[in-house]
């Protein structure tokens, strides 16, 4: 090959690229500049002691509940919201929704017998049916914790509005199946504590 040739052949290449040099724009280093400073003066500047009645005048005792009252509501949500969801929709086909629920409203014997044993099984809620398990409750929960659960369930959640219980009855409850260990078995077990 002729050494024209080589040189037209070098031609027609690009040549290698190279790092240039692209300052920011001295405008945008200005802007920058200025938002700093503003903030250092705005941190400054500021008076941070509030007026007390600024804001919707509640203080800590206004959330601290009567000495020795259990929050359902909290319960619930640590301890079965993760299925139930919060709003106690359930998941369609895998958690049933208590909402509205036969077995939370009617009969709360059937209610505080499957907070403490748990189910296994098909279970039939609102007509769709559900086959998993729910743990139980009657170690974790005391009788005061259980029948602020149960209240909760039957009448706050989503709009459910059934008659409370009372921890006598829940307490009752507990020692009628205080010999059970294992979990009912869905329908079949619960259905006829309805009837």
């Amino acid at each position: 090959m002729s050494d024209n040739r080589k040189y037209e052949a070098q031609q027609r290449e690009y040549s290698d690229p190279e790092e240039n040099a692209a300052p920011i724009p001295w405008v945008v280093l200005l802007i920058i500049a200025g938002l700093f400073l503003w903030g250092i003066y705005y941190i400054f500047s500021s008076d941070l002691s509030h007026d007390a009645t600024v804001g919707d005048n509640r203080i800590v005792a206004d959330f601290e509940l009567p000495e020795g009252a259990v929050d359902g509501h909290q319960l619930f949500v640590a301890q079965c919201a993760a299925c139930h969801q919060a709003t106690g929709a359930g998941v369609a086909g895998v958690f049933p929704p208590l909402v509205g629920s036969e077995w939370v409203l009617r009969k709360p014997e059937v209610l505080v017998q499957i907070m403490l044993h748990g189910i296994t099984g098909e279970i039939t809620v609102k007509g769709n049916k559900y086959n998993g398990a729910m743990p139980e409750f009657r170690e974790k929960f005391n009788d005061e914790e259980m029948t602020a659960v149960v209240n909760y369930l039957r009448t706050e959640l989503g709009g459910n509005s059934a008659d409370p219980v009372d921890m006598a009855f829940v307490k009752a409850e507990r020692e009628k199946t205080a010999d059970k260990t294992d979990h009912w078995n869905g329908d079949a077990d619960l259905a006829p504590m309805e009837e």
